[in-house]
């Protein structure tokens, strides 16, 4: 078999591998969107660097953009096999990528106003909502811990990885030149000991191991602490600066965290009475079609849930849907929190947000999880002074905070736990993936301590033979 790594290679967005069998199928994993690259990322988003209409077959590890994102795309431009995921990813999908085609056509449309200022051609969306609705149709769901007839001799088995709700590790077997042999793409590995998800799940033996190395070169604080940072940063913004907190975070996995974390206050009557605005029509979905899905969740959420039904709503949370109502929010005076999508500040409503609040030094801009180095997101968590949002300047007054524990990705003990469930001595290919290369590189060697051997970090394009 062979695979070429066409995205999420020395970088973290774009997720797509490509193995082709020694008879000709092709088996895209993935079909991500590539994500803060600058100018670069157009491109990226537009061209796979293979003809769509050539793979087989698609199999998604989970819902999130940087997976899922291009999909749409890769209909459009003629793929028209099965994608394969499970029951739960494919119910966030329906909604994620609808909303993915809706932000694309209003960013397109603002961003064509200051072009045709300049003189400039007009865009268009990557893909609009006529070409989501075609995708949809191919979407076979399989629940986990099933093994999957793909094609004869291949088929796939979906473990949890416990990253977000319906997310897994892509297990596969197949049969080349008479011989069994074995692969899991692990997807994205989440956290043990979360709050909401179950943790991750071993998965059958591998000979070839696909990895992601997202926080491969640290650690993370542990729940409780960031509880407690959390009550820390609104106590410190709300009631003594009396200002906005502000809170990038993806509409699916952190969102919710940090409502459960905010809904606990409220049960314990810690939470100031503060206004708690979740403005993403996305959020909103994606926190439903997790109420939908409970078998996802680990005990210590059930237990809860008998004493509080909702652990997703309270009294001061408001769920705003309308744009209207999201543009007033800047006009709002007093203190108040806001919660919106994107986590990297790339796309959505947050854009809005950070641009009207971040040179007030009376905010804080609260960064939750992983943010691209080049995106507004990652330039904040890494201290700009000036940033820009819709082309224009803004200086950087407002607290910055970055609380790394609520992020969905495992650390790399984390990481090398999920691993530990594997013979090393069978295991005869590792790739990292999902990865800035300087982080994939310690997380190499961290990985050599531990015994695992034949280590590769593909870079974009790369082709291999396993």
């Amino acid at each position: 078999m062979q695979i070429q790594f066409l995205g999420a290679a020395r970088t973290v967005t774009g997720s797509k591998h490509l193995l082709t069998t020694t008879e000709g199928k092709k088996v895209l994993l993935d079909c991500g969107f590539f994500q803060g690259k600058g100018s670069e990322t157009e491109g990226l988003n537009r061209h796979f660097g293979f003809d769509p209409a050539s793979i087989d077959y698609l199999i998604l590890s989970h819902a999130h953009i940087d997976h899922s994102g291009n999909i749409p795309n890769l209909v459009k431009q003629g793929f028209r096999g099965p994608i394969i995921c499970t029951t739960a990813t494919a119910d966030l999908c329906r909604i994620m990528l609808s909303d993915s085609a809706h932000i694309q056509e209003n960013d397109v449309k603002f961003i064509n106003k200051r072009r045709m200022k300049r003189g400039e051609e007009p865009l268009k969306p990557i893909y609009n909502i006529k070409d989501v609705e075609k995708c949809l149709p191919l979407f076979v769901s399989v629940p986990y811990e099933t093994d999957y007839p793909v094609f004869e001799g291949f088929s796939v088995r979906f473990t949890d990885s416990g990253h977000i709700l319906g997310s897994a590790a892509v297990n596969i077997q197949y049969t080349e030149n008479g011989l069994k042999r074995t692969l899991c793409f692990t997807g994205d590995i989440g956290r043990y000991d979360g709050s909401i998800l179950r943790d991750p799940q071993p998965f059958p033996q591998a000979e070839t191991i696909i990895c992601e190395s997202t926080y491969g070169d640290r650690l993370h604080t542990d729940n409780d602490m960031s509880e407690q940072q959390l009550f820390e940063v609104v106590y410190n913004t709300c009631i003594e600066k009396k200002g906005k907190l502000i809170i990038p975070a993806f509409s699916l996995g952190r969102t919710q965290e940090i409502v459960f974390a905010l809904d606990k206050m409220e049960h314990k009557k810690m939470l100031p009475h503060i206004n708690v605005y979740v403005d993403s029509p996305l959020s909103i979905n994606a926190t439903n079609i997790m109420r939908a899905h409970p078998e996802c969740f680990n005990e210590d959420i059930l237990a809860y849930m008998k004493k509080d039904p909702n652990p997703f709503g309270f009294g001061n949370l408001i769920y705003i849907q309308d744009a209207n109502d999201s543009k007033m929010l800047n006009e709002l005076p007093e203190p108040c929190i806001i919660i919106s999508a994107s986590g990297m500040i790339e796309a959505g409503r947050i854009k809005h947000h950070v641009a009207n609040n971040i040179s007030n030094p009376n905010n804080t801009i609260l960064m939750v999880g992983y943010a691209e180095p080049n995106s507004i997101g990652g330039k904040i968590r890494n201290g700009a002074k000036t940033i820009k949002v819709f082309g224009e300047m803004h200086e950087v007054k407002a607290d910055v905070v970055i609380i790394d524990s609520y992020s969905a990705h495992g650390d790399y003990q984390e990481m090398i736990k999920y691993l530990s469930c594997q013979d090393k001595k069978q295991v005869k290919n590792m790739f990292l993936v999902h990865g800035e290369y300087d982080t994939q590189l310690n997380f190499k060697e961290k990985l050599i301590d531990e015994g695992y051997r034949h280590i590769q970090i593909p870079a974009q394009g790369d082709i291999v033979e396993i």
